[in-house]
């Protein structure tokens, strides 16, 4: 793979892998510049529901516009590969930085409210996350957050204006407890991820 030229991206290096398929970082050739590319697993291109996922993902984020959400710039296939390329970061998760020690309290509150904007921003626009966790949250080398993976994310025609707290959400009754998950998540992760 390394070196190949995919579409026009050339591939430069893996950066990683996880259940899906692998993330490696490319050069654009068309507009110079460094990005993230992430390759369906192979074992999956004949998985209808795992392209579908895959694709969600990049519809989903890239209906989104905000400085704490990875900026999806494309999603191809070519040759039956399947990818998506996206904001190139440098940093690590959150997973990686919670399995190094607690956090300080302050760097986890200000973390936990540029993920609950993210939160917000999707759920605006109807789209619930439903797998927030820390693997799925980039923490890059200037400490902001960055939420992952919409692989899972779901459009809520439900979402609608409430009056209570004036904004389109998912605050009524007729959601489900899968599709609150977000928010609550990320508190529960806040709370667990604190000094002991």
């Amino acid at each position: 793979m390394l070196g190949q030229v995919v579409s026009h991206y050339r591939i430069l290096r893996k950066l990683g892998a996880g259940g899906m398929g692998e993330v490696y970082e490319a050069e654009d050739l068309k507009l110079g510049r460094r990005l993230a590319v992430k390759f369906l697993s192979q074992d999956l291109w004949r998985n209808s529901s795992a392209v579908e996922r895959f694709q969600r993902e990049a519809r989903s984020a890239s209906s989104l516009n905000h400085p704490n959400i990875c900026t999806v710039f494309d999603i191809d296939e070519t040759d039956g590969q399947h990818f998506i390329a996206m904001e190139l970061l440098e940093g690590e998760t959150l997973e990686h930085r919670l399995a190094s020690g607690p956090v300080p309290m302050d760097q986890l509150f200000e973390l936990a409210l540029q993920i609950a904007r993210a939160l917000q921003a999707a759920h605006e626009k109807g789209i619930v996350h439903r797998d927030i966790k820390p693997s799925n949250i980039f923490v890059t080398r200037h400490d902001q957050a960055k939420v992952l993976d919409f692989g899972l994310g779901e459009v809520d025609d439900r979402a609608f204006d409430c009056g209570r707290c004036r904004t389109r959400c998912n605050c009524h009754p007729g959601y489900s407890d899968e599709s609150r998950n977000g928010s609550w998540n990320c508190g529960l992760h806040v709370a667990r991820a604190g000094p002991r």
